[in-house]
């Protein structure tokens, strides 16, 4: 696979500083020697020296960007150091993100801008307490230089932690000039990183397809149910493992709107909250086309089999997202009309443009016989006091004490998520200020997402109204 990735050294950093160190990731990846020992560490994350017998590299990947396919793509500012066996013996890859020109870098300066790296620290790592499968954050540094974007800014090199940085563009890279002996080479790599199991069966290469399938569609099904908006669901920023990749426009919904969008290049919306789904299975189909070889030596007989399992997708999908939303509001039996109730719940939030997370977070206080703090977010809607009546004759069902159905409801239903306001507030005085002391309390809120405690109200408010749209930007 050599065609897939090319040598390259980080360019060193003229001042680093080191913000932001992830002692417990750390400790699971087994670099006890990071922690003891904090200038090696910087060194190390800065790009200023290299670990013993490291060759890093920059990954080759293609990638269809908001529908238009990019057939050379790759890591033009991010450098993979090398691969570690976490605690439970499963390979990890460290890359540094912002650590200088590679061969794919093209007119850029493969630096980051300092704002972009402690957003996707925050963001990834909030991920991970919502036990939703993301990449994770080791470091953020200070480079200490200036990189220019629409402004000068200060640059910074974050630390990413992934089970692997092979994504649906890798494939397509390796497809994309017919060379059928790459696709093969990188699938066999992938089944025997992510999905070993899939070796030993009659069709490995369909196996693998479903395996990943299954993982995207869980995926998803978990942004869903969170609020959570990618905003740049590329095929070059979905990983064949299952994992929360790329953190650049992302965002978290405040009021429930399926049209939500903010990404500031997402002009027509591709990437909105309530298109996510179906792009799952966009993205999914640019997969099986590089597996089409692989499959079966019968074109027609290996398309009519991936098809199959693309049809699959959906209702996989709805299955996961089923689930989770059943939990959310306090439904551990299957009951046919779940889906109906929970659809009726969701129209009823758009319509009050109520927010998102605090709706469910007030229903365990509803069960528990304070409805009025939710009612204030529909206005008191005749709508929604009927949907009410209907929930907890539903509830009636479970045969379960409803102070019990309540805590278990608060389990899965954040109070504290990464508000958007919250964040920028973190960043800015992060980034202009110097000042880490926002963003340290926001990161430690959101350590914490389900337990809600007094003082900390502010941080589970929805942003002060406005007539300036929020709007995110890549951190290229």
């Amino acid at each position: 696979m050599h065609s897939m990735y090319k040598e390259c050294n980080p360019t060193p950093a003229l001042s680093p500083k080191m913000l932001l160190f992830n002692e417990d990731l750390a400790k699971e990846i087994n670099l006890h020697y990071l922690i003891e020992n904090s200038n090696e560490r910087l060194d190390i994350l800065s790009g200023n020296k290299l670990i013993k017998d490291s060759k890093p590299i920059a990954f080759a990947y293609s990638g269809h960007q908001f529908g238009h396919f990019n057939p050379n793509l790759g890591d033009g500012r991010a450098l993979l150091l090398g691969e570690i066996l976490d605690q439970q013996g499963k390979l990890k890859d460290i890359q540094l993100k912002g650590s200088g020109r590679t061969p794919f870098s093209r007119r850029g300066d493969g630096k980051s801008a300092l704002g972009p790296v402690l957003r996707e620290y925050l963001i990834s790592e909030s991920m991970h307490i919502l036990g939703i499968p993301t990449t994770r954050s080791l470091a953020a540094i200070n480079t200490g230089e200036k990189v220019h974007r629409d402004e000068e800014t200060y640059g910074g090199i974050m630390t990413r932690v992934a089970s692997s940085h092979i994504r649906i563009g890798s494939f397509e890279y390796a497809y994309k000039n017919k060379d059928i002996s790459v696709v093969k080479d990188l699938a066999d790599y992938s089944i025997s990183r992510h999905y070993p199991d899939t070796a030993s069966l009659d069709n490995p290469y369909l196996a693998f397809f479903a395996a990943v399938c299954n993982e995207q569609a869980s995926l998803v099904a978990s942004w869903m149910t969170v609020g959570f908006i990618h905003g740049v669901m590329n095929t070059d920023n979905m990983a064949v493992s299952g994992e929360t990749i790329d953190y650049g426009p992302c965002a978290f919904m405040d009021a429930y709107g399926p049209a939500t969008v903010f990404s500031s290049i997402d002009v027509n919306g591709r990437y909105a909250y309530g298109n996510q789904p179906a792009i799952l299975t966009w993205n999914l189909t640019r997969l099986a086309e590089t597996l089409i070889p692989l499959v079966n030596k019968d074109k027609d007989e290996s398309i009519k089999l991936l098809t199959e399992v693309l049809q699959l997708i959906k209702p996989v999908y709805t299955n996961y997202w089923l689930s989770l939303m059943r939990s959310k509001i306090g439904l551990s039996k299957e009951e046919q009309n779940d889906i109906e109730l929970i659809t009726n719940l969701l129209e009823i939030m758009e319509e009050e443009k109520a927010d998102f997370t605090n709706s469910f977070r007030l229903l365990s206080k509803a069960l528990i016989g304070d409805t009025q703090s939710i009612r204030k977010l529909f206005n008191n809607s005749r709508r929604f006091d009927g949907w009410m009546m209907v929930w907890q004759e539903r509830i009636s069902q479970e045969g379960v004490a409803e102070e019990k159905i309540a805590s278990s409801m608060d389990k899965v239903n954040p109070m504290y998520i990464p508000r958007n306001h919250k964040v920028e507030e973190a960043l800015e005085a992060s980034v202009f200020d110097n000042d880490m002391k926002p963003f340290n309390k926001l990161y430690s809120v959101l350590q914490n997402p389900y337990h809600e405690i007094v003082g900390l109200e502010s941080f589970a408010e929805p942003a002060p109204e406005s007539n300036i749209p929020y709007r995110t930007f890549c951190g290229t």
